[in-house]
């Protein structure tokens, strides 16, 4: 016997529930995915019109309903954190040493220019009063990826004579 009904002839499609075809059973009319069906009790438990035990919402409404709420709360949580500095580090401003732009193949024109004056990385870094680390990690081309400021940039140029930031 078909699962759906087409409300057609035959006794027993009366008789029958219209979402899983059980025969001889008490049927009720339940809305299963926009259409109104007769559905025994079993099946019962997909009515999109029952509320569910969640709060009251119910089917694909309740599940946006419940999603929009998530999402509205999020938003309010990032929000706060946007505006609330009081995780910050006492004392920290984190916008005085930003990293400015940096001409292109930067970490080439500090090697170069250290080797020309005849420094390893270390004896740069003593010189500057900087970890061996952050002068590495601009030798590298990782200076973002280190959080190195522009402080450490500034310092590298007067140290070395040479131009990283990008004037432009």
């Amino acid at each position: 016997m078909a699962k759906y009904s087409t409300g057609g002839a035959g006794s027993s499609a009366s008789d029958s529930c219209e979402l899983c075809g059980a025969e001889n059973v008490d049927l009720q009319t339940a809305n299963v995915a926009g259409a109104t069906l007769s559905v025994c009790s079993d099946c019962a438990q997909h009515d999109e019109t029952q509320s569910s035990g969640s709060g009251g919402d119910s089917g694909r409404d309740g599940d946006r309903n419940r999603k929009k709420r998530a999402a509205q709360n999020t938003a309010r949580m990032q929000d706060a954190t946007r505006t609330d500095t009081s995780h910050w580090e006492d004392g920290a401003d984190y916008d005085d040493d930003q990293l400015p732009y940096l001409v292109n193949d930067y970490g080439d024109v500090l090697v170069e220019a250290r080797q020309d004056a005849g420094l390893q990385t270390a004896e740069l870094a003593d010189a500057i009063d900087a970890e061996e680390s952050d002068v590495l990690a601009v030798e590298q081309g990782r200076a973002t990826q280190a959080n190195v400021g522009g402080s450490l940039i500034g310092a590298l140029e007067a140290e070395l004579d040479v131009e990283l930031v990008d004037s432009n």
